[in-house]
């Protein structure tokens, strides 16, 4: 199966029968799908913000990944039964008996850290980590950067405005993504966490989507002489 929404892919190679082999159809749902998981992404950030808490659970996770491959994978919300590679990445992704365990705990760490750590730290850990522990058959990228963008604006109190939004410009331009992806697990290979890189990423792709807001209200240039 693969991992794909645009150019500089990286392809998950797992075992599983295809349940829409013509590829125009499946792109074609594919497309669909990926508007059904920003749709419930957001629907989640809503409910959490209606709630005035919120706490990471696996459920949230599989849930989007669910809308991902619905129709397309018999594994659409569920974690890969085997083992999975990644063409394209150094980075070998663990066991699929360790998959339930890991998701727990990257869900752990953002619990405990929600009062300590930035938005931006959070989001960038769920971006990295999710991709490592790589816990699906397919649908892995697709299901971090709607979760980390969940996490971000559920963390920010808001259903951020503007356009592009973070999950379109990594999808317009994934290196920059994958940069930021091997970097974390170079530094995680040597013993530390380090989200350098995908904090900068999220950071001014943050700014972007904002100032795209700024922009369709109107807002003037700071240097403008209107």
């Amino acid at each position: 199966m693969t991992d794909t929404d645009g150019p500089a892919q990286r392809h998950s190679r797992a075992n599983e029968a295809e349940l829409i082999t013509d590829p125009i159809l499946k792109a074609e749902a594919e497309a669909l799908n990926g508007l059904r998981q920003f749709d419930a992404g957001r629907a989640m950030i809503h409910a959490a913000l209606d709630r005035g808490s919120f706490k990471l659970r696996l459920s949230h996770v599989l849930g989007l990944q669910r809308e991902a491959l619905a129709g397309i994978s018999s594994y659409a919300g569920n974690f890969r039964p085997a083992g999975v590679a990644i063409e394209g990445s150094k980075h070998e992704p663990p066991g699929a008996h360790l998959v339930p365990e890991l998701v727990e705990e990257l869900c752990d760490y953002v619990n405990e850290s929600w009062t300590e750590k930035s938005a931006i730290h959070l989001a960038a850990y769920i971006m990295w980590r999710l991709n490592w522990i790589h816990p699906f058959a397919d649908g892995n990228g697709r299901t971090s950067r709607i979760t980390s963008y969940v996490v971000l604006c559920i963390k920010l109190g808001a259903d951020l405005p503007g356009l592009p939004t973070i999950p379109d410009q990594i999808t317009y331009n994934r290196k920059p993504y994958f940069d930021a992806l091997d970097a974390a697990d170079a530094a995680w290979r040597d013993g530390h966490l380090d989200l350098t890189k995908m904090e900068e990423l999220l950071s001014g792709m943050l700014a972007k989507q904002l100032h795209g807001a700024y922009e369709q209200a109107g807002g003037v240039p700071p240097d403008s002489t209107e």
